[in-house]
């Protein structure tokens, strides 16, 4: 049965200042602002929250569908997720526009500049959901992620209309939208994912308190940073499993998609929720390693060893009857 994840797909570009930015803005004329920095490096990234979970999908062996928007600048990347083995018939292509795009500069102090263009995201509202299941088939289910605020409204509504089981995930989108579009977006969802800081956000937008949104959703996986995952379900012991050892952290940003592809591979093999707490908390501590959402790699046996180290040889042994 496919997973499909619907969500944002974007290019970052990456720029590096040697000066700060501070020595070149003059107070008194800010309201004539004109200015341009001689950068050092650039570096392009793959990105967008459903790309970075599809990617993840496709390295532990599964075949998601990504269901996003993009531009006719998508050629590459779309080759690149086809070879990690991702379902790209799902995406848009918009006559139009070019795929989202974050461009940011850096300066030595950690000051930043940056601009995000949505681009062909805008056009994700306009995907129907029913074409692509009748294409691949009926999904386990529906990640709702980060995405053109219209089109996850739109691709929630659909999922209950047409009972498709959904994950909600709404993340960078939650400091945007108000307390009636986050209770559309995770009512009725059988997990939801958040941060602990976006699960209090949560809370505060909706009004509803810490045991309301569980009973409208089925499971809620709360990631806690260093200290790992913790999984509820009502009426049941929270779950709480602890990062991965050895980790040597380089670069957070795209870990928690990763996370979210280990979590959701590890329920696609039917291991319960303490197994994907652990999966995706080991494929989270590659991203963590790498400068880059997609630029890790590992071998079966590679992934095996480390979820030993972590959590031992039964999760190991579980894992890699299903990698390898």
């Amino acid at each position: 049965m496919p997973l499909l994840i619907a969500g944002s797909i974007a290019t970052d570009h990456l720029m590096s200042f040697g000066g700060k930015f501070a020595d070149s803005l003059v107070v008194e004329q800010l309201d004539k602002i004109s200015l341009s920095f001689l950068v050092d490096e650039l570096e392009i990234r793959r990105g967008g929250v459903a790309a970075n979970m599809t990617f993840g999908l496709g390295c532990l062996g599964l075949r998601p569908v990504l269901v996003g928007a993009a531009g006719d600048d998508f050629a590459d990347y779309r080759s690149w997720l086809e070879r990690h083995g991702v379902d790209c018939s799902g995406v848009r292509i918009s006559e139009t526009k070019h795929t989202a795009r974050f461009v940011c500069t850096t300066d030595p102090t950690g000051a930043q500049i940056a601009s995000f263009y949505p681009g062909a995201m805008s056009e994700a509202r306009l995907i129907e959901l029913a074409p692509i299941v009748a294409r691949v088939g009926a999904p386990d289910y529906v990640l709702v992620g980060a995405d053109d605020p219209a089109g996850m409204l739109r691709h929630t509504d659909e999922c209950r209309q047409r009972g498709y089981p959904f994950i909600a995930d709404p993340s960078q989108q939650l400091a945007f939208g108000d307390g009636a579009m986050i209770r559309q977006l995770i009512d009725g969802a059988t997990l939801l994912f958040s941060n602990e800081y976006e699960s209090h956000m949560i809370e505060q937008k909706t009004g509803w308190s810490a045991s309301e949104v569980l009973d409208r959703v089925g499971t809620q996986v709360t990631t806690l940073g260093k200290h790992g995952v913790r999984v509820v379900r009502s009426g049941e012991d929270p779950i709480v499993v602890a990062a991965a050892t050895g980790v040597a952290a380089v670069e957070p940003t795209g870990v928690g998609d990763a996370f979210r592809a280990g979590f959701l591979a590890a329920l696609e093999w039917d291991l319960g929720l303490e197994r994907a707490a652990q999966v995706g908390c080991v494929l989270a501590a590659y991203v963590v390693e790498t400068i880059g959402t997609q630029e890790y790699s590992f071998t079966p046996t590679e992934f095996v060893a480390r979820l030993e180290e972590s959590y031992g040889a039964a999760a190991a042994a579980e894992v890699a009857a299903h990698l390898g």
